[in-house]
């Protein structure tokens, strides 16, 4: 069963005369207006109890009314009892600390096992929304904050909270190199010419901003403090390799091998490290029904702060 679905409305004198559509996509804006249009269709939604056509016009004292259920995508994925670190959970919004290798959403190679049949398990309404409520993505090897949203009012919400730029993201990333000192990175990404799995940066892409700072220098690495001002797909992962110091273990953008300068026990560590190592550790947002801040901290995870330990100047190897 979705979640159900009721509203009335009482048609103003200074609404009368406009299409019914028009008026409900106005003061109904929980819902798109193509939802809205179907459900008159339909008959879900109904003025003065009769059914009638999305251009109807209104008339002052019409009294409008819609009753339905929020039913589960046909297309859904099916839900699996796979474990999540949530951050935070109400009735309207979820932020959970997504593990490294965690797939998001089911796909060509990854039909199950992903975050979302993990988010239906625990909320099976979700599969009334979009994306199973997801505001946005994280990579496969990414790991750290994703915000999920719960109703289809915070859904659309947050969304456009996104598009404005007002969740605010921050990551770590370790990168190759040792930089002198953070700075921004305004370059336009688009998709690869000829590989279209890849980003690149390239003067038709769109705009893309990372903001950068030192966090710590390590052996051979840096420890970044990363904001993101935009949200392409890999943009730090981009942007960090188009300044020549990619994240350390990216597979797509970064280099093999490792930096001179390591001793034995820091290569072995930098070389199996088995992923990018890029985490998203804050967000924080407005939330979409009180407008309260809400803001959250993921924990570096150990993968990445045992590497992080061995790269440390001077560090001594784990005895034998």
């Amino acid at each position: 069963m979705g979640e159900r679905v009721a509203h009335r409305l009482l048609v103003q004198s200074d609404q009368a005369g406009q299409r019914l559509d028009q008026l409900l996509a106005a003061e109904w804006p929980d819902f798109s207006r193509s939802r809205l249009a179907a459900w008159i269709r339909a008959g879900e939604i109904r003025v003065n109890g009769q059914w009638v056509k999305p251009r109807h016009s209104v008339a002052a004292g019409d009294q409008v009314s819609l009753e339905t259920e929020l039913a589960a995508r046909a297309d859904a994925p099916a839900p699996e009892a796979i474990g999540l670190d949530l951050l935070f959970e109400d009735e309207v919004l979820m932020i959970v600390d997504k593990p490294a290798g965690l797939v998001v959403h089911p796909g060509s190679g990854n039909p199950d096992g992903t975050l979302v049949n993990a988010l239906l398990h625990h909320d099976p309404a979700l599969a009334a929304l979009p994306r199973a409520g997801l505001v946005h993505r994280l990579d496969k090897d990414t790991s750290g904050c994703l915000v999920i949203a719960r109703s289809p009012r915070a859904h659309r919400r947050l969304v456009a909270a996104m598009k404005d730029r007002a969740i605010h993201r921050r990551y770590q990333a370790l990168v190759w190199g040792d930089l002198i000192a953070g700075g921004r990175v305004d370059e336009p990404i688009g998709r690869h010419p000829v590989d279209r799995r890849r980003q690149v940066v390239r003067a038709d892409g769109r705009a893309a901003i990372t903001h950068y700072r030192i966090g710590r220098r390590l052996t051979g690495a840096t420890l970044l403090d990363v904001r993101l001002e935009t949200g392409r797909t890999h943009q730090i992962r981009v942007h960090m390799a188009h300044i020549r110091h990619p994240i350390v273990g990216d597979p797509v953008y970064g280099r093999s091998g490792a930096p001179a300068g390591l001793t034995a026990a820091q290569r072995e560590a930098w070389q199996g490290f088995g992923r990018q190592a890029l985490h998203a550790v804050r967000l924080e947002l407005a939330h979409p029904e009180s407008g309260e801040t809400v803001a959250v901290n993921a924990p570096l995870p150990a993968d990445l702060t045992d590497l992080i330990e061995r790269l440390e100047p001077g560090h001594e190897p784990d005895p034998a």
